[in-house]
């Protein structure tokens, strides 16, 4: 997988996407991920992206000049149009599926957004998709881009050491993950639950499973609409429900 990123602070980038498992990564040669400064783009003498809104208002838009260019740019040294995503407050909310989705794709571009936003119309000419972290505003669309792009480095081939290392964390399988413990075996009077220091492989397996259901109930059980659950499941699901109304 290759992922670029549009961005007026590439230093930010590089340095996040530059350390731990990602970092390492990228060093192996698992996953490329290149930065772009806009700026480079600019056809303004002082390297300005930005101009004044149409109709007036408070802030700047980036301009759709700078962005085309580099777009384009970007296209030549790929040799194929990415998949271009756009970080947008107004964009779908990024979930675990959609991170799935778009881990399927060989070349993804992300542009981050900055001031009050970019000219409608390169949207409409290029970008395949505005995605959202969340429903807040933040002071631009590094952190948002960088949230995309660590998300979707770990899923690709050679980043972790083994896709079980994805697939039992929370959202992966529309569950929260099951509660971990190390040493010591007891701390404060708390003891490590006894299934887990048994050896019991399937016993194991299966506490874990129940945990994670009983985990989702309490902090998120709007997840549970779309998880893949079993009839002995959603039995159980209904008895810790009725459970909880009578406490």
């Amino acid at each position: 997988m290759r992922i670029d990123i549009i961005t007026l602070f590439p230093e930010m980038c590089e340095n996040v996407m530059s350390e731990s498992i990602i970092g390492r990564a990228r060093q192996k040669g698992a996953i490329t991920i290149c930065t772009h400064q806009l700026r480079k783009y600019s056809y303004d003498k002082h390297s300005r992206v930005d101009d004044n809104p149409y109709g007036g208002g408070k802030g700047m838009l980036i301009k759709v000049e700078p962005l085309e260019a580099c777009y384009k740019d970007l296209c030549d040294i790929v040799g194929e149009k990415p998949y271009f995503i756009y970080m947008s407050p107004r964009g779908r909310v990024l979930n675990q599926e959609k991170i799935k989705s778009l881990a399927n794709k060989k070349n993804i571009a992300i542009l981050c957004g900055h001031y009050e936003g970019i000219d409608e119309r390169f949207i409409e000419e290029y970008v395949d998709e505005e995605i959202s972290i969340g429903d807040y505003v933040l002071t631009g669309g590094e952190l948002p881009a960088l949230v995309l792009a660590d998300a979707l480095s770990r899923m690709a081939d050679g980043v972790l050491s083994e896709n079980i290392c994805f697939e039992e964390e929370s959202h992966y399988n529309g569950l929260l993950e099951y509660p971990q413990y190390t040493r010591p075996t007891q701390w404060h009077n708390k003891k490590v639950p006894d299934v887990l220091l048994s050896g019991h492989h399937a016993n194991i397996k299966s506490w874990r499973r129940e945990q994670s259901i009983i985990k989702t109930i309490q902090n998120r059980p709007d997840l549970l609409e779309n998880a893949d659950l079993s009839k002995d499941e959603l039995k159980f699901i209904s008895e810790v429900d009725q459970t909880n109304k009578k406490c």
